[in-house]
């Protein structure tokens, strides 16, 4: 982003650092007018590696403080507020007889600061006259792309240090998550019994981006966006982990807590994804929303039913998901997340089935072995799930009509597969070809900075801005359309598209 070309003007700044130093730094003044106009233009993409993304702005006190600053004593904002800690890829500097200038920075990512962002944002409607007599201070930091993947979460790390941070925030920019949030923001999920309208399950790859990217929408804008993601459809990173591992028939892992469970998680797709990405494609996402459902299912009839011991709901949900699952695997069966999928709610033939197996599990977990008194404790211990493996659950006779073989399962995944090529070849070159070439113009100088898109992606995007010359292929205009959808997932917005919904997305001390 050019400063002196495109917002207003170079940034007073300070050398932070001597010659010698790997990491050059900068103490700069932002205005708050710039601020504001930078975080218009960029949005949740300005953020990226601010891994709370606003969580802080819940803290209402805070928040006011700002805001009552911003309106009556704008002059004030550099002493009250703590100010930016950022980075960049590289800057663009001139020294003159005012000192350093910051010209432009590549890849500028605020990864503290996120609430005072979004206060002078918000600014632009109800105090836009306020924001010329604002200066915020920012510490930059340039750090070369090759070194960003281990001194970014470092500055973040220690930047965000005034709120809870958890490990499963720094595992937010993995390929994983990133492919899982694209499937949640495009793919449509049938419509559930007696409703009409198709909505998507929301991913929050990183904390609060689901309440930023609605609190960027008007209010028609707003209402769409509620309407097409549901509050009660929205599921996190620490949600995934909890369920998989249960579908992975690690109960007493889940049970160990999120952080931890997480942590065996990220462990678990890591290596899975290094030896292989394929199978996380769109079925297998599907699928995962279908273990969510059945997880959550639970979580509201197992108070319900007569023999709950009146605690210890999390543990008898996930003890009873892993020994449904045992059960099916000892028939060389799979569960049919599919029809789960399908018809957006747990069909009462697997219901029957999971509750049994969670009455069957709730009366090992109650029951601790000899020398351990304390039933949490005793629900993180693999003496327990070994406990639970061991019991034999009285299915009904239908108990296999929730259940599909195998080799069903990986046809129908190859099916999903084939299908999803063939459809969205065609629409994804209709699509192309729609757009035209210079609106993949633009979004390829969009992506051109952001490391998270690489030079194959540069030159998919070049073939369909150059569609007068050769129309692309097929297969290239997937890759677009793919690119785009993360695009947006970022925050990108092309001001000449035809509008539709925009996501990304005493002293006063904040």
């Amino acid at each position: 982003m050019n400063f002196a070309d495109d917002f207003g003007g170079a940034l007073p700044a300070l050398a932070a650092s001597g010659p010698e130093t790997a990491l050059p730094a900068y103490l700069a003044v932002i205005n708050g007018r710039q601020l504001a106009d930078l975080y218009d233009k960029w949005g949740a993409r300005l953020l990226e590696s601010n891994i709370r993304s606003f969580i802080q702005a819940r803290r209402k006190s805070v928040n006011e403080g700002i805001r009552d600053t911003i309106k009556g004593e704008p002059e004030m904002f550099f002493s009250y507020n703590n100010g930016l800690s950022a980075t960049a890829d590289s800057v663009e500097t001139v020294v003159d007889g005012a000192g350093v200038r910051i010209l432009s920075a590549k890849n500028l990512q605020i990864v503290n600061g996120g609430q005072t962002t979004a206060s002078l944002h918000a600014a632009r409607k109800h105090s836009p006259d306020a924001l010329a007599n604002i200066h915020v201070q920012m510490k930059l930091t340039v750090v070369p792309a090759e070194a960003s993947e281990q001194v970014v979460p470092n500055i973040s790390k220690f930047a965000n240090s005034q709120n809870k941070v958890s490990a499963a925030d720094f595992f937010s920019n993995h390929p994983f998550h990133m492919r899982m949030e694209g499937y949640s923001r495009r793919v449509f999920a049938p419509p559930a019994q007696g409703a009409s309208r198709q909505t998507r399950w929301f991913y929050e790859r990183a904390r609060g981006q689901y309440q930023v990217e609605r609190n960027k929408l008007g209010t028609a804008d707003r209402r769409r966006f509620d309407n097409e993601h549901p509050k009660s459809q929205l599921f996190s990173k620490t949600d995934l982990a909890k369920v998989e591992l249960s579908f992975r028939m690690k109960p007493d892992t889940v049970s160990k807590g999120a952080q931890k469970n997480f942590a065996a998680f990220a462990s678990d797709i890591g290596e899975a994804w290094s030896a292989s990405d394929r199978k996380y494609d769109e079925t297998w996402f599907k699928r995962l929303v279908a273990k969510v459902i059945i997880f959550r299912a639970l979580e509201r009839a197992i108070p319900k039913q007569e023999w709950y011991p009146g605690g210890y709901r999390a543990n008898i949900v996930t003890y009873g998901i892993a020994k449904m699952v045992q059960d099916a695997d000892e028939k060389g069966k799979l569960l049919d997340l599919d029809s789960v999928w399908n018809a957006q709610q747990v069909p009462d033939v697997m219901m029957a089935a999971l509750l049994a197996s969670c009455e069957a599990a709730a009366s090992v977990i109650t029951v601790p072995e000899s020398g351990i008194r304390n039933i949490t404790e005793w629900a993180k211990k693999q003496a327990c799930w070994a406990a639970v493996m061991r019991l034999e659950v009285d299915h009904a006779e239908n108990f296999d009509d929730c259940l599909v073989e195998p080799q069903d399962a990986n046809a129908a995944q190859r099916d999903g597969r084939r299908e999803a090529a063939m459809v969205s070849g065609i629409e994804a070159q209709a699509k192309v070809i729609e757009h035209g070439g210079a609106f993949w113009e633009r979004l390829r100088q969009w992506a051109a900075p952001n490391r998270q898109f690489s030079l194959k992606d540069d030159g998919i995007l070049k073939a369909c801005a150059q569609q007068d010359r050769r129309l692309p292929s097929e297969r290239q205009c997937v890759g677009a359309v793919e690119i785009l959808g993360r695009a947006r997932a970022e925050g990108y917005f092309d001001i000449e598209e035809t509008p539709r919904i925009r996501i990304s997305g005493g002293s006063r001390v904040h």
